[in-house]
């Protein structure tokens, strides 16, 4: 059986540092993507025992599975707006906090709000420069528009996303003042913000000067953000599977698919029931161009499988379904079990297991 191990030590030790480096301002943890891959519902809940009671999703079914666990009096945030009726209606039903991007959106929820004679609770969505949505900072009587024009929606906050490549971007910079602006602009017309926040994991750990109101915390809680060396973060889930077969391989056998290896000598070698089907050897983006090539390439050349307390390289390169372990000098029989660093997000096939 292929398991997902989560050490749940590890994900404790990441809160630590992103309280550390929140410095009061309220958390969010995100749990987009199932909890990162984690699993939505476990998650959340060793998170609220580690006094997280905040959470942002994408999906309605991600607010619901929350709601039905039984995380009823906790906020919950919507990371994305919507016209569309029947998710508007289940979000209210859910009690979920509705992100606002643009009027069609604001007056979409305002008028199922006054329709239901109740009022949704919203943040208002800035966009700074990622183009994935929200008002545009040139457009700040849009904005007023909707803080004087939704009597039915009480504007709990308000937020950015900013892009930033390394610690301290002046890009980074740039955004945030541009939403310091929008935000000048707001108390200048006579209405409060409520809850500011504009900081996700990169920028929480990275850039104090984002650390407003609030911080969002998604690939942070896994140690799985682009990462930097002094981030003292832990990179959290291993996979764990026994050996498909173990068997000997003569000189000048060909092994592998895509990158095919003729072995220089007799191998001893291990069939490890795991490929990028599975998820292994899935990364997400971290560099452009050039420099995603050449880290990954470095990634692939660190990448190695634990057996019986020996480190052991992959052969050749990594298969769909199936692996190939050099283990000439390991001694150990097929069902040995084998550990594997696998991001979470991306594995299929596994048992997840807190441990």
């Amino acid at each position: 059986m292929r398991k997902l191990v989560i050490e749940k030590a590890a994900v404790k030790h990441n809160l630590s540092v992103i309280k550390d480096k929140a410095a009061g301002a309220a958390i969010y943890g995100v749990l987009t993507g199932d909890g990162g891959g984690a699993g939505i519902v476990p998650m959340a809940k060793l998170l609220r025992a580690e006094g997280i009671g905040r959470f942002a999703v994408y999906e309605v079914k991600e607010a619901e599975k929350l709601r039905q666990a039984g995380f009823e009096d906790e906020e919950i945030l919507m990371l994305r707006s919507t016209t569309d009726r029947e998710e508007l209606e289940r979000l209210v039903d859910l009690n979920v906090v509705c992100t606002i991007s643009s009027v069609d959106t604001g007056l979409a929820l305002n008028a199922l709000a006054e329709n239901r004679a109740t009022v949704a609770c919203a943040h208002i969505q800035v966009d700074t420069g990622m183009g994935f949505g929200g008002f545009l900072v040139s457009e700040p009587e849009k904005i007023l528009l909707a803080y004087r024009s939704l009597p039915n929606v009480a504007l709990e906050g308000i937020y950015t996303q900013l892009h930033a490549m390394r610690p301290n971007d002046p890009e980074a910079s740039h955004q945030l003042n541009q939403f310091h602006q929008v935000l000048n602009t707001i108390h200048a017309a006579g209405f409060e913000t409520g809850v500011v926040h504009a900081a996700g994991s990169f920028t929480l750990l990275h850039d104090e000067g984002a650390r407003l109101d609030g911080v969002r915390a998604g690939s942070a809680i896994l140690g799985r953000c682009r990462r930097t060396k002094d981030d003292r973060l832990r990179t959290v889930g291993y996979g764990e599977a026994p050996l498909a077969e173990v068997r000997w391989l003569p000189k000048g056998h060909t092994v592998g698919t895509d990158r095919p290896v003729v072995l220089k000598k007799p191998t001893r070698v291990g069939v490890l029931p795991v490929g990028y089907q599975n998820g292994y050897g899935v990364s997400r983006p971290r560099e452009t161009g050039f420099w995603s090539l050449l880290a990954q390439w470095r990634r692939s050349k660190k990448r190695i499988v634990r057996v019986a307390d020996h480190r052991v390289r992959i052969l050749g390169a990594i298969g769909a379904t199936e692996t190939l372990l050099d283990l000439t000098n390991v001694k150990c029989s097929s069902g040995e079990l084998a550990t594997f660093d696998i991001d979470p997000l991306f594995t299929r096939g596994f048992v997840r297991e807190f441990r």
